[in-house]
């Protein structure tokens, strides 16, 4: 795989080698066939989030070596990190302040919309976070269940930011 850079476990500075590649991102998120996510996505967020490794652990509340080992992929990245990494990917972007809320991204009807915790709590832009919203006219059990659809809908695409973020300062 030419042009790709290698990445090493570095504690005190941010990733600044990423490869320029933005569908990976977008990818994993529409994946129906993966459940958990990937190392390389796991990477491109802590470098999108402008964090050492060191910072991450703190942020997603684990050890560093856990870090490594998630970017190195001996590890399987837990659904709770996942999420946590995602709810800081979209409140990072502050135009997803101004963007509209699931129920219109998706048409609800009104009967669903009054049923979901995210209408109920005036969070449309966080509902693929939100354990018991209505996606599809049901309710999924678990998180698991619930992130492998929202990987494929328009709401959660339409919060991730995809656009070149600048690299990290060294």
């Amino acid at each position: 795989m030419g042009g790709e850079n290698t990445y090493h476990n570095v504690t005190d500075q941010p990733l600044t080698t990423l490869p320029v590649s933005y569908t990976l991102l977008h990818d994993t998120i529409k994946k129906r066939d993966k459940d958990i996510m990937e190392q390389q996505q796991f990477k491109q967020i802590r470098a999108r989030l402008n964090k050492t490794q060191k910072q991450m652990s703190q942020l997603i509340g684990t050890s560093i070596k856990a870090v490594h080992s998630y970017e190195q992929g001996w590890r399987k990245i837990p659904h709770h990190v996942e999420r946590q990494l995602l709810f800081l990917l979209v409140r990072q972007d502050k135009n997803n302040r101004t963007k509209p809320p699931c129920w219109e991204i998706l048409n609800c009807p009104d009967e669903l919309r009054e049923k979901c915790p995210a209408w109920e709590f005036n969070s449309g832009d966080l509902c693929w976070f939100i354990n018991g919203t209505i996606c599809n006219g049901k309710v999924h059990r678990t998180w698991k269940e619930k992130i492998k659809e929202c990987r494929t809908c328009p709401v959660l695409l339409e919060y991730i930011t995809l656009d070149p973020a600048p690299s990290p300062p060294e």
